[in-house]
């Protein structure tokens, strides 16, 4: 697969190129007009609907300039609050309306009720132009080549790929690395649930005089001071450098929410899996110097793990995904050597994950606890650097 444009700041080459002649309806939460012939995810539906709230709102010139004032540095900001901070008669309705669509978008994505607004804000285009700006949804399609801008009135415009807008363009997305530190603490929750050892499982069962043996790691989930075996320290191995050759990110969808699922067999033998995130790494083509902990080898019975990274583009359903793979590991069996799970992990997502869910980025099969150097991915799209790093007891 080609390379993407990257990040938000790529929106800077859109254009405004014309005027879909129907006027969307003022209430109803409607199909995104972007390729209005495939099927609109519950996620897509709920920011498409505060996309055009947000375009209404902005009939009132003053709310209109507090928002521009709030989001003109052009970093993303959360819609519920931007909309709730607010005095307007404007703004109290539109939070009403986000208030609502956030909670859809939270129960799309398998993520409990208290995880708070994941809608987000950005703004993008000409903004010092002085003109009414258009409200955009960062696309579901990788490959999109055209977005759908609302205006005040609820007019469709559509915005070219290529060349850069003559008005503001507030995008509305989702708070991607919000999900994913939440999506991963379900997907652990529920693989525990279902049998597979997980961080989460050992939490449970962890004791006071247990969790107080060694340290956790800051950077990841992956260890547990209530599994370390010895009270001394453990072996990690620890990630000096990375680099991916496509973040799976489209021009508007804004920064990478990339992941990893690393999985072997536990001390007891059962099929173990944990999960790290990887919020430094935004952009494809960059070199990131982590120093994060991705295998915390005392809590594996083998010396050998696989990892596959993955991405959260934005429809992702973290319990559907936490089932599917617990279904597939289940049926896996410790019969004295270690085997390697990558397959089973990659052949257990559902074909919609393969679109706009969770994109698998790429695999690293047997990943060893003497491994130190760098280590390509299987599909040639990522690169992980290794060292030994050994984590002392306090």
């Amino acid at each position: 697969m080609s390379v993407r444009k990257q990040l938000r700041t790529a929106l800077c080459g859109l254009a405004l190129t014309g005027i879909v002649a129907t006027a969307a309806p003022a209430t109803a939460v409607a199909t995104p007009a972007v390729n209005g012939a495939a099927k609109v995810s519950p996620v897509a539906a709920a920011e498409d609907a505060a996309a055009r709230a947000l375009a209404r709102s902005f009939a009132d010139s003053a709310w209109r300039a507090e928002a521009g004032r709030a989001v003109a540095g052009g970093a993303e900001t959360s819609l519920g609050a931007l909309a709730e901070a607010s005095r307007t008669r404007a703004a109290a309705a539109l939070a009403t309306a986000v208030a609502a669509a956030d909670r859809a978008v939270v129960t799309a994505k398998g993520l409990p009720s208290d995880t708070g607004g994941l809608l987000t804000v950005t703004l993008a285009g000409a903004r010092g132009s002085g003109r009414v700006p258009l409200v955009a949804v960062e696309p579901s399609d990788d490959e999109i080549t055209a977005v759908t801008a609302y205006d005040t009135h609820g007019r469709a415009h559509t915005l070219d790929a290529s060349r850069m807008p003559d008005v503001p363009v507030y995008v509305v997305g989702v708070d991607g690395e919000k999900a994913v530190e939440a999506g991963t603490r379900v997907l652990e929750r529920e693989l525990a649930a279902a049998g597979v050892t997980t961080d989460a499982a050992n939490a449970t069962a962890a004791t006071a005089s247990t969790a107080s043996t060694a340290p956790t790691a800051p950077t990841t989930s992956t260890a547990s001071p209530a599994s370390t075996t010895s009270g001394t320290g453990f072996w990690t191995s620890r990630i000096t450098s990375v680099r991916l050759a496509d973040d799976k990110e489209t021009w508007i969808k804004g920064d990478a929410e990339i992941f990893s699922i690393v999985s072997g067999f536990g001390l007891d033998g059962k099929v173990r899996v944990d999960t790290v995130t990887h919020p430094y790494l935004d952009d494809a083509g960059t070199t990131y110097h982590p120093n994060q902990i991705l295998v915390n080898w005392s809590l594996y019975k083998y010396n050998l793990a696989d990892a596959v990274m993955m991405e959260d583009d934005g429809d992702t359903d973290y319990s559907a995904l936490a089932k599917a793979i617990a279904a597939a590991l289940l049926t896996i069996a410790d019969l004295g050597a270690y085997i390697p799970l990558v397959d089973p992990v990659v052949d257990a997502l559902p074909s919609s994950f393969w679109t706009d869910d969770a994109d698998f980025v790429d695999a690293w099969y047997t990943l060893a606890r003497e491994m130190t150097g760098t280590r390509d991915g299987a599909g040639a799209n990522g690169r992980f650097t290794f060292d030994r790093y050994w984590v002392s007891a306090l």
